[in-house]
């Protein structure tokens, strides 16, 4: 079977559940390392001709990370799409066992066992914090709802204080994030990349918890290491914190 993956995430799981499989793949897709594929442009601009020259028999997406136009040109291009919808952990569980089956793969990676076993065992959250959760600067884009990384973030005790708004990533100026007065501050690495320096500045004052993008946005192979890195990160952002000037 010929696969070309449109989601990072999804192109890990396949590149290590299926050997072989994978044709093409996104820009984007940075895992595993090494991955020798044919690179078929962005997941917000796929060179759809590309795609279609590689014929494979499934291309595989999500309908948060890729663009319905671009969904439909493949498919009026005659090729089978997937579609992934993932917003909570056992959404992601339950949308990677249904696309590993639709490329063939037949037993149960032990990744996937692993990456559900370690949450099962992460414990209850001995006390809450809300925070804000970045994912852009320039203009300043935070979580909002029905996340996947907002509801990893609620299982480790981090209540994101955009879960309600109307958008699932709205735009906010830095003066109500900060007037919002979160208790932490969480920046990813990805799609943003937050660094030391550069978001704590525009914080004084808070916590700011580092986190990396893959561990916090991916649903994957890395949710197995998820489990135990978020919560080390998020226990870090005590220890940093941007004085103001």
């Amino acid at each position: 079977m010929r696969i070309v993956s449109l989601v990072p995430s999804l192109t890990e799981a396949v590149a290590l559940s299926a050997p072989g499989a994978l044709a093409g793949a996104t820009d984007w897709c940075t895992h595993p390392t090494g991955l020798d594929v044919a690179r078929i442009g962005g997941t917000k601009n796929p060179k759809v001709p590309l795609i279609t020259a590689l014929a494979p028999d499934l291309v595989i997406a999500n309908e948060e990370e890729n663009r319905a136009p671009d969904l439909d040109a493949l498919r009026a291009a005659g090729l089978e799409v997937l579609v992934t919808e993932v917003r909570t952990l056992p959404q992601a569980f339950d949308e990677l066992a249904r696309v590993l089956t639709a490329c063939g793969v037949v037993a149960r990676p032990r990744w996937l066992d692993e990456a559900e076993a370690a949450w099962d065992a992460v414990p209850a959250p001995a006390a809450r914090r809300t925070a804000v959760v970045p994912v852009w600067r320039r203009p300043w884009m935070v979580l909002g709802r029905d996340t996947f990384a907002g509801d990893l973030l609620s299982r480790l005790g981090v209540d994101h204080l955009y879960a309600e708004n109307p958008e699932r990533y709205p735009r906010v100026p830095l003066d109500e994030l900060r007037a919002a007065a979160p208790e932490l501050v969480v920046l990813p690495d990805e799609p943003y990349r937050f660094t030391a320096d550069d978001g704590p500045d525009a914080f004084p004052g808070l916590p700011c918890a580092l986190v990396g993008g893959r561990h916090l946005t991916w649903y994957g192979p890395s949710l197995a290491e998820a489990a135990a890195v978020l919560p080390r990160e998020l226990r870090a952002a005590g220890r940093r914190q941007h004085r103001a000037t």
